[in-house]
């Protein structure tokens, strides 16, 4: 994930044939050097990281626990000095909002479905059934964090699938069929709403009930998911990818679009990570996911061990990994 923010960040917001006139048609061929510097996408996952480790049993903890942790973890980065990184709008103001000690589902932007609110998820989909957690329990703190700060239905929706791609991937799934399981996955979670977590958040967004609100989110994801399906029949391994499945400023092709490189680029991951790097939207973000992807399916190993020295933040990645590990 860091690898893919640090590589994305210089080309976030370039034009994909000013990408090409700077870089080549693959995009930067490394990290910047001597410290490959991250933005608030790594900033924020390891926020979420660290609410996990928070809590002395994530899997025991109730809702209202897994609230607290990330309350506290993600106040802690928006008073961060360090927090200069072109922070997103939206997870300012939510988190303005809360810091003035309104009720999180008053504080939160009901209308965004930003990114933002799944390139920060991923140590949830790291959580498995030897930590506590269950597809379902799994989900709900997916939701719940992307909640926090974005809470359009299609911002929960695509957070909890991107935690599921990631949770599918360390089980060992063959990617060739990671398409076809996201989408059985997003079809059979329509309509199943996490009161426990998310109260009534829905009456907020004005919907009918907790189903149709969240229902809503899901179709929208699996629309972007059958646009994922329609561009691999095709593969173009030479283009921007995010022509065909988006260029990432929403939470759903943020995804799309991370997956998209991923497994055009399966078994080449260096490769995976550059293509995610030059597209003409949320470069970093969309990288972001793609290296989450990549690096759980190819271990730590995909990356040359050069980019990996000098990493930022490298001390705090690693104290989650040996967390997740313990």
């Amino acid at each position: 994930l860091a690898l893919g923010d640090s590589l994305g960040g210089p080309t976030e917001f370039v034009k994909y044939d000013s990408i090409v006139e700077k870089w080549g048609p693959m995009g930067p061929e490394e990290p910047p050097s001597p410290i490959a510097y991250v933005t608030d996408d790594t900033q924020m996952a390891l926020a979420t990281g660290a609410a996990l480790m928070r809590m002395a049993n994530p899997g025991a903890a109730k809702p209202e626990q897994w609230f607290e942790a990330l309350r506290e973890s993600f106040m802690e980065w928006y008073y961060d000095l360090d927090n200069n990184r072109h922070p997103g709008i939206t997870c300012l103001q939510s988190l303005g909002n809360l810091a003035s000690n309104k009720p999180w589902r008053e504080a939160t932007t009901i209308g965004s479905k930003g990114c933002g609110s799944n390139m920060r998820v991923q140590p949830v989909g790291l959580l498995t059934d030897r930590h506590g957690f269950h597809v379902k329990r799994r989900a709900a703190l997916a939701q719940l964090q992307a909640a926090i700060t974005h809470a359009h239905p299609t911002a929960l929706a695509a957070s909890e699938l991107t935690a599921h791609a990631i949770h599918l991937l360390l089980s060992g799934l063959d990617p060739d069929d990671l398409v076809e399981r996201l989408i059985s996955h997003a079809e059979a979670q329509r309509g199943v709403y996490y009161e426990n977590a998310l109260g009534d958040l829905w009456e907020r967004a004005g919907d009918s009930s907790g189903a149709a609100y969240i229902t809503r989110g899901w179709n929208e994801v699996i629309n972007a998911l059958g646009k994922l399906r329609k561009a691999l029949e095709s593969p173009d391994r030479d283009a921007d990818p995010g022509v065909k499945t988006g260029h990432g400023w929403v939470a759903e092709e943020a995804l799309a679009t991370g997956l998209h490189c991923f497994l055009l680029f399966k078994d080449e991951p260096v490769m995976a990570l550059r293509r995610a790097a030059a597209t003409g939207g949320d470069s970093d973000s969309i990288a972001c996911i793609a290296g989450s992807v990549i690096g759980v399916y190819h271990g730590v190993e995909a990356w040359p061990e050069a980019w990996r020295a000098r990493i930022e933040y490298r001390e705090r990645i690693q104290e989650l990994a040996d967390w997740f590990c313990r």
